[in-house]
């Protein structure tokens, strides 16, 4: 077995190893494998994430900045309709489709929220894209980012971003 420095320090200098400490040393040194099924599941969320993208690149955004997605053959938003007020998510699609275009500025003008998500699902796709092909573990690295305070500030964006629709309505 191959011995870690400290541990191979330790017995030059006679002082008594610490198996248990050389051990996890020797596991964490390991390369971490994604399994079968991990690689499976990366690959749904890879072509999950690239049917989104694809999706607002082949839409053509609306001049309003909101009601592109009826361009899918969905039903204008009833909350828009209604109470003439943005809903939390008006101009999401219409902010992908900004993105697709190559138009940045816009797409963060048209729905702040939406340019983040658009960022969000390319770093998505390109992480379980790699852990499909490669094996590497990216899913267990980002794991500890996914705590509650995480999905708190992303409440509190989404929130800023309506209220900035809401003003430029």
């Amino acid at each position: 077995m191959h011995m870690s420095e400290p541990a191979q320090t330790a017995q030059r200098v006679g002082a008594p190893i610490d198996t248990q400490r050389v051990r996890r040393v020797m596991e964490r040194s390991q390369p971490l494998r994604a399994s079968f099924w991990s690689r499976v599941f990366s690959a749904c969320i890879a072509i999950a994430c690239i049917a989104v993208l694809t999706t607002g690149a082949w839409l053509t955004p609306s001049a309003e900045g909101h009601g592109t997605h009826t361009a899918l053959g969905l039903k204008p938003c009833l909350w828009a309709v209604t109470l003439d007020k943005p809903c939390m998510t008006c101009g999401m699609t219409t902010s992908f489709a900004e993105a697709g275009e190559g138009r940045w500025v816009r797409s963060f003008l048209t729905q702040p929220m939406g340019s983040f998500l658009v960022l969000l699902t390319s770093v998505v796709f390109w992480g379980a894209l790699v852990q499909t092909i490669s094996g590497a573990r990216i899913g267990t690295m980002i794991q500890p980012a996914l705590r509650p305070r995480v999905f708190i500030v992303l409440g509190i964006m989404l929130l800023l971003a309506w209220g900035y629709k809401v003003m430029t309505w």
